[in-house]
């Protein structure tokens, strides 16, 4: 059996297990599913719309309750809504002349949920 270096991460020597490749292989998106969610991983990338969905996460807002909250303007709030909007990670309901945002379905929410556990691990031994 190949011996993992944690110094130079990769086997000591070329072995390649064909069954484990051939199982993965089988089970393996296509290629454009794996790139949407790559794309939909990028939205998560950029802090701003992190700390609005994880205001979300805690409960409905409207925009100019972000904006209180984040300290930006109500535009940037906007701008950052209409992505997550379209990334399917939002939703929006109208009451009167006020519109309220949430996580979009409990998909979201366990993501969110799930990353903030996973950051709050302690780190396993190596």
């Amino acid at each position: 059996m190949a011996e993992f270096n944690p110094l130079i991460e990769k086997c000591d020597f070329l072995c390649v297990h064909e069954d484990a490749v051939r199982e993965v292989l089988d089970g393996m998106p296509e290629d454009e599913k794996l790139y949407d969610l790559a794309e939909l991983f990028k939205v998560f990338g950029d802090s701003t719309r992190i700390k609005i969905l994880y205001a979300l996460f805690e409960r409905e807002l409207c925009v100019c309750d972000i904006s209180n909250l984040l300290g930006i303007s109500q535009t940037a709030v906007s701008h950052q809504l209409r992505i997550l909007k379209t990334n399917k990670l939002v939703k929006y309901r109208r009451n009167g002349k006020i519109v309220f945002y949430s996580l979009d379905d409990d998909h979201v929410n366990k993501i969110i949920a799930c990353g903030m556990e996973h950051i709050n691990e302690e780190p396993k031994g190596v």
